[in-house]
């Protein structure tokens, strides 16, 4: 067992010359999994089989290993395996086909109805730069759009008249999303009091444009919400993100069925959507526990 490891080693070391981190990342995910099968009693890497494997992420899980450790040990497993069938140490590779353990869910963060008031108010609605930052604030709470889509938005993409905007997301599929009042009466202000004056190029399509008069850029939106933020007293992590997660959790706080949010998501899948119905549970569950009197 011990020569063909050392072969692997030898051959992500010289024939891959793979950097000294992922070097020694497969050392050590390999040097456990051998320790394990060997514990097991096998002396030959042609006695493991797919079990081996799994028996082992399991004992991993059973440590309290988090999924991606368990994720970087599958991958280091796959290669050597590879690299043992490709070099006939074994005939058959057992890590074929073997499902990689599904990422632990993390609860979204979301803002509460009060923290959105207050960060939604903070830009200056005095300077062209605070009527574009509340026009995309409101709109990004008001339509759950991801920042990408936020700023690829064009002037003719928002229907001011009919309220609603069009949108292109992941896969280039397209949506029609409804626009509240807040953000139509947000847009309809920046676009009559603060855009023309800030565009240089008078054909930039862009909805939302930076100082220089060019589309604005993710990262200067990030920018623009961590301002923002801090100025609101928010002190909890905030990406530009989270005003989707509260989107989609406020509708669902106040009763909206969830296909129709899963549909102003554009989430292909519903049980991506579902993740929401869950951040409601827990808050109900903390608002039970900290308002009942026998809680």
């Amino acid at each position: 067992m011990d020569h063909a490891l050392e072969a692997f080693m030898h051959y992500v070391s010289v024939e891959q010359a793979l950097a000294d981190n992922t070097r020694q990342a497969y050392q050590r995910d390999l040097a456990a999994y051998q320790a394990f099968v060997r514990e097991k009693g096998m002396s030959d890497w042609s006695q493991t089989s797919r079990t081996s494997i799994v028996l082992y992420l399991q004992d991993l899980r059973k440590k309290g290993r988090a999924t991606a450790t368990l994720t970087r040990n599958l991958a280091s497993i796959r290669a050597f395996y590879a690299f043992l069938t490709r070099e006939r140490f074994i005939e058959r590779d057992p890590a074929l086909h073997l499902d990689t353990p599904k990422a632990d869910r993390r609860l979204p963060a979301v803002l509460t109805t009060e923290e959105v008031d207050r960060l939604l108010t903070i830009p200056d609605p005095a300077q062209p730069a605070g009527l574009r930052d509340r026009a995309m604030l409101e709109l990004l709470y008001a339509t759950g759009i991801r920042v990408s889509e936020l700023v690829m938005l064009d002037v003719p993409d928002v229907n001011l008249t009919a309220s609603y905007l069009q949108c292109y997301g992941k896969g280039a599929k397209e949506r029609i999303i409804p626009l509240g009042q807040m953000a139509r009466k947000a847009i309809e202000t920046y676009l009559l009091s603060a855009r023309t004056g800030m565009l240089r190029e008078q054909r930039e399509p862009a909805l939302f444009v930076n100082h220089l008069g060019d589309r604005l850029t993710r990262q200067g939106f990030w920018k623009i919400i961590k301002k923002y933020a801090l100025a609101a007293g928010i002190t909890g992590h905030i990406t530009p993100h989270t005003l989707r997660h509260s989107f989609a959790t406020h509708l669902l706080d106040n009763g909206a069925d969830l296909r129709a949010v899963q549909e102003m998501l554009g989430h292909a899948d519903i049980s991506t959507t579902q993740i929401y119905t869950h951040v409601t549970r827990t808050r109900l569950q903390d608002v039970y526990a900290r308002t009942h009197p026998r809680a």
